[in-house]
């Protein structure tokens, strides 16, 4: 997971923690003297400080010790700092401040601010699929039309992209409905075919082992035309 990856980095001294702190400390309601007191604290788990005390912290800020001590109680309340015990080589215990709840934070932010950009995407591709197929046909869609489209995405989970190479195969095959697009993708998810890839090579594998053959008759004075490989997708197949 992106968690531990950015947990390693952080070890490895592999990521610049602070410009990403910087990014979404905000988002994540940090104030800034809550943020300008972590990264003093980075500062001294650098130096091998991993606990300040507020009278240390406050020597840097213009806060008191006392402010210090209650800013660090709630971001501790909040899970932005975690206080774990220790012992050392001499059997004391000892007591350390931890960012990983932090660097977890900020990671799974990132994560939502991914997935938030691919559901953005993914809205789009289902908006210009409506276009495609609108100027492949040379018309407007029906509502009827829209509503199959809008349950091949919804229902049977294909991805638009699937959906375009669908109606590529249709537009091969000189056969323009959707009865024949929804053919292809009722066999694809049968034969549990989901990426681009793979229907191309299920679609060559079929024209391969079981196809018909459309010959072009040509003119008197024209070379012969060799016969096109076409696979009828509305025929039933095992």
């Amino acid at each position: 997971m992106m968690t531990n990856r950015l947990r390693f980095w952080t070890e490895q001294r592999q990521v610049n923690v602070p410009q990403l702190f910087f990014q979404c400390y905000k988002e994540l309601n940090i104030t800034d003297e809550e943020a300008m007191m972590l990264l003093h604290m980075m500062n001294y788990h650098e130096q091998g400080n991993d606990f300040p005390t507020p009278a240390q912290i406050a020597t840097y800020m213009h806060l008191t010790a006392h402010e210090i001590t209650m800013k660090l109680q709630r971001l501790l309340q909040h899970g932005f700092l975690e206080l774990r015990q220790g012992v050392d080589e001499q059997g004391m215990i000892y007591e350390k401040y931890t960012l990983y709840p932090l660097w977890e934070k900020i990671c799974l932010h990132y994560e939502r601010k991914e997935v938030e950009q691919q559901e953005q995407v993914e809205k789009s591709e289902e908006s210009d699929i409506f276009q495609l197929f609108e100027q492949e046909f040379g018309r407007l869609l029906s509502p009827i039309e829209i509503e199959t489209i809008g349950m091949w995405i919804d229902q049977d989970a294909h991805t638009p992209a699937l959906i375009k190479e669908a109606l590529k195969e249709a537009v091969i095959a000189g056969k323009l409905n959707l009865r024949y697009i929804d053919r292809i993708l009722f066999d694809w998810k049968k034969k549990n075919v989901k990426t681009i890839q793979q229907a191309k090579s299920h679609s060559a594998q079929f024209r391969a082992g079981g196809q018909s053959r459309i010959t072009v008759q040509p003119a008197p004075d024209a070379p012969p035309v060799e016969a096109v490989p076409f696979y009828n997708w509305l025929e039933e197949r095992d």
